[in-house]
């Protein structure tokens, strides 16, 4: 069995690394999925996804001259959710303005992704931040602490 580009197979995890996963597919070779293409969303611990042993599905998305195999989960699953996908970017496109070429969309498209990553991570980090300053202020006595 030959493995191309853009074949979906079960593998198993064989392997965890903090830069990927190691699959071990159906005619005995090895492949990589890079934490960025194991799920839709931001991945900062892989093992938060995947452990040994565990059987998953995975696209192909290339094979090199030496024989590395580079998989995606999250591409082997965008099939069962291309019609959200699609939906999703129809509804971006409006909000980016009535652009006249082609490339300019797709760079708009990108950078309102981009943006609202942006967006979610400040909102969060504030989050973060206003938690930690409540909890400090609270093993320093609060505002009436301070001397002067």
């Amino acid at each position: 069995m030959s493995i191309e580009v853009g074949s979906k197979l079960q593998g198993k995890v064989t392997g965890i690394t903090n830069f990927g996963a190691f699959v071990e597919l159906p005619d005995g070779s090895t492949g990589l999925v890079h934490i960025s293409e194991v799920a839709d969303s931001y991945v900062k611990d892989i093992n938060d996804h995947l452990s040994e042993g565990d059987q998953v599905e995975v696209k192909v998305i290339n094979v090199e001259k030496d024989g590395k195999i580079g998989l995606s989960i999250k591409k082997a699953q965008e099939n069962y959710n291309s019609n959200k996908g699609n939906n999703n970017n129809a509804n971006r496109r409006p909000k980016g303005g009535g652009g006249s070429g082609k490339g300019k969309n797709d760079r708009r498209e990108k950078s309102e992704t981009f943006e609202s990553k942006m967006n979610r991570f400040l909102k969060d980090s504030e989050e973060r931040m206003a938690s930690l300053r409540k909890h400090t202020e609270s093993k320093r006595g609060g505002r009436g602490a301070k001397r002067g």
